[in-house]
């Protein structure tokens, strides 16, 4: 574990509500950018006042400890006073928190607007007024040529590799695994964050578009989001594309009324509920699906709901315990977990590194919001003008890999189109 507070502990925190309503996106800088927005509203923010990088088996909970000592030793003077106010942590937490590393950043600016309501947050001596004053740089319209290449494996290799977990499967050595492909791109100039986050803003306004040290993205799932003691989730599985006219309204009924979809989507719903029950006094989850159309794909989709346990461990586990608790779910890594999370490391080829790992935000109260960082580009560190895009899909009895690669190119799709906007 490595941590850097570039803050004292004893650093002032001033949440001013805000008489104007900002446009969250167009506050971002073109460095240092978080965001964590849907339909114009949550958090933006700016800047590092203290940053914990880790990993290992007590990842998340060595997380939990150092935002929670963290945050208690500041001065905080909070006049918003709803979640997402006063101190916040944006977090981006690898797929797998024990090998990979996840990271924890607390911006010196935040900006949030819920319900109507608009916020600024900031840490240290700064008027939190003269942090939306400041100049920003002119987003680029344009990100000029684009180049393409395979990542760790070919289209071709990679159906194989569904191939062999169909096979794996029929075998019964488990029920579900979930495969995902990278694909590098190049562009011309630096690629700007900003231009990329607010083209996926516009097109997929039903996702919450986010931004945590160099992942960013535009995701269609809900993880976890907990305020006070009510939890909600939106779980994802089973997708068909697009198509024209009536073609649409063929694949969205093909899509409902799949047996192979619907009994996947049944596997992440059940994951995701026997993960969570131990911690809730009520757990909600709807008997039948619902479709969620976005502008590349659908999906079938439950909102599933629950209210946390007052009293014993349960009752006392912070949002980052239950994150750990519900992550990985069916929806990004299979049934059963160690056999598809076994298996993915036989197969896939890749390192995730925070692809399809929970990323959102956390307060000082404990409330908070975290996705999937799905439908992502992870920008290059030593290469500002790449970036690796990621895209995955579940593998069942009776998948066929041709569709599969299909459903992937449609996820990338997502990302490509505000690359080449």
């Amino acid at each position: 574990m490595t941590a850097a507070a570039v803050t004292s502990p004893d650093a002032a925190v001033t949440t001013t509500p805000l008489a104007d309503d900002p446009v969250l996106l167009d506050l971002l800088p073109s460095a240092d950018a978080f965001s964590w927005v849907r339909r114009g509203e949550g958090l933006v923010g700016w800047g590092e006042a203290a940053r914990l990088e880790v990993r290992g088996p007590d990842a998340l909970a060595e997380a939990a400890t150092w935002w929670e000592e963290y945050s208690a030793g500041l001065e905080v003077d909070d006049r918003a006073g709803v979640p997402g106010s006063g101190p916040v942590v944006f977090a981006s937490i690898a797929f797998d928190p024990a090998a990979g590393t996840s990271v924890f950043v607390v911006p010196e600016v935040v900006v949030g607007r819920r319900d109507g309501v608009a916020w600024v947050t900031a840490i240290g001596d700064a008027d939190p007024l003269d942090a939306l004053t400041s100049t920003l740089a002119a987003v680029p319209a344009s990100l000029g040529r684009l180049r393409y290449a395979d990542g760790a494996l070919d289209p071709a290799s990679w159906c194989a590799t569904v191939a062999a977990a169909v096979a794996r499967i029929g075998d019964g050595d488990l029920d579900k695994v979930v495969l995902a492909r990278d694909l590098l791109v190049t562009a011309d100039a630096p690629l700007d964050p900003r231009t990329l986050l607010t083209r996926l803003a516009a097109r997929f306004p039903d996702c919450w578009t986010f931004a945590v040290d160099g992942l960013l993205g535009a995701t269609p799932e809900l993880l976890l989001r907990r305020t006070g003691r009510q939890l909600s989730s939106r779980v994802l599985a089973g997708t068909a594309p697009r198509g024209a006219g009536a073609d649409d309204e063929r694949l969205a009924a093909g899509l409902l009324g799949s047996a192979k979809d619907r009994a996947e989507h049944a596997l992440a719903v059940d994951s995701l509920v026997g993960a969570l029950a131990p911690y809730c006094t009520t757990l909600n989850a709807p008997e039948e699906p619902r479709l969620l159309t976005l502008a590349n794909v659908r999906h079938l989709a439950s909102d599933v709901t629950g209210v946390q346990r007052r009293t014993g461990a349960p009752g006392e586990a912070g949002l980052l315990e239950l994150v750990g608790a519900v992550h990985p779910t069916a929806a990004v890594c299979g049934t059963p977990t160690d056999a598809a999370a076994a298996l993915i490391g036989e197969l896939e080829g890749m390192d995730r590194g925070r692809y399809a790992g929970p990323v959102g935000w956390l307060d000082a109260r404990g409330d908070g919001e975290f996705g999937l960082a799905l439908r992502c580009a992870q920008l290059c560190d030593d290469d500002p003008a790449t970036a690796r895009l990621f895209a995955g899909c579940g593998i069942v009895a009776g998948s066929d890999p041709a569709a599969e690669l299909a459903e992937t190119q449609a996820k990338f799709a997502a990302v490509q189109a505000a690359l080449e906007s």
